[in-house]
């Protein structure tokens, strides 16, 4: 499996209106592709979803470090700065997302997070122009979409998907999260995905560890053929019914061809 195959196989079965975002977490040293864009160079401070979105709906290769964060909570939780007392405390959720510092707090600690220095910067490319192993695949679409991918990660062993959902830092939940459990993840977008990244209300999105991609390829191809596809088929072999003042055109139909026969 490489990327530009796994494109092409969700092209074909889920039809996203957006790109597959391929991602991978960057460790110092290590080095970027070319042509990579960064927001910083942009003269821009960016939210990691505003990366995907560009990954995603431009189909550009982002690379977004330190200098190009302007998410407090989300270079926290990435390790681009060190995390804060004050933000574990609960403060950026009390009165915002939570009713009191205690939950805030325990909002917090429920998150995944990586540790301060672990990585230089989170690279984002569509599929199709990936020229790196993913970390981590994206994907943006409906929830008829989304089931679709929930059909395919479950053909092989059956069982259920569990994923969780707080609706804030889903930059976390995308990316952190699966590489942390090894499983694939459904996502609720958060509102910070929603306003600075012009997610629509009808959008969800489902995440994997790159190891899944065989996995989901073949999950995909067998619920394809076990009838379970995307566009959804309706059922159409009915005959409908009708308000009774449309019927009536029938009886003066009749009517008339009786008189026609007399």
């Amino acid at each position: 499996m490489d990327p530009a195959q796994l494109d092409k196989t969700l092209t074909h079965y889920i039809r996203s209106d957006t790109f597959p975002v391929a991602i991978k977490l960057v460790k110092p040293g290590e080095d970027l592709p070319e042509r990579v864009k960064r927001p910083a160079q942009m003269g821009l401070k960016v939210t990691i979803c505003q990366s995907v979105a560009m990954s995603r709906r431009y189909g550009w290769v982002v690379a977004t470090s330190e200098q190009d964060m302007s998410c407090a909570p989300a270079a926290a939780a990435f390790g681009f700065r060190p995390m804060l007392t004050y933000m574990e405390e609960g403060h950026l959720c009390n009165q915002m997302y939570n009713a009191s510092l205690e939950a805030g707090a325990n909002t917090e600690a429920a998150g995944e997070k990586l540790e301060h220095g672990e990585i230089e910067c989170v690279l984002s490319a569509p599929l199709q122009r990936c020229a790196f192993e993913p970390d981590v695949v994206l994907i943006y679409g409906n929830s008829a979409q989304v089931m679709r991918l929930v059909n395919a990660a479950l053909w092989k062993e059956g069982g259920r998907l569990y994923s969780s959902f707080a609706g804030r830092l889903d930059c976390v939940d995308e990316i952190i999260t699966p590489l942390k459990s090894g499983k694939p993840e459904v996502i609720l977008p958060c509102n910070g995905d929603r306003v600075f990244s012009q997610t629509q209300d009808h959008e969800m999105a489902f995440s994997f560890p790159w190891k899944w991609a065989d996995t989901i390829v073949e999950g995909l191809e067998g619920t394809h053929k076990g009838g379970v596809r995307y566009p959804i088929p309706t059922f159409l072999q009915y005959s409908p019914s009708y308000p009774k003042h449309y019927l009536r055109m029938d009886e003066i139909w009749e009517e008339m061809a009786q008189k026609q026969d007399q």
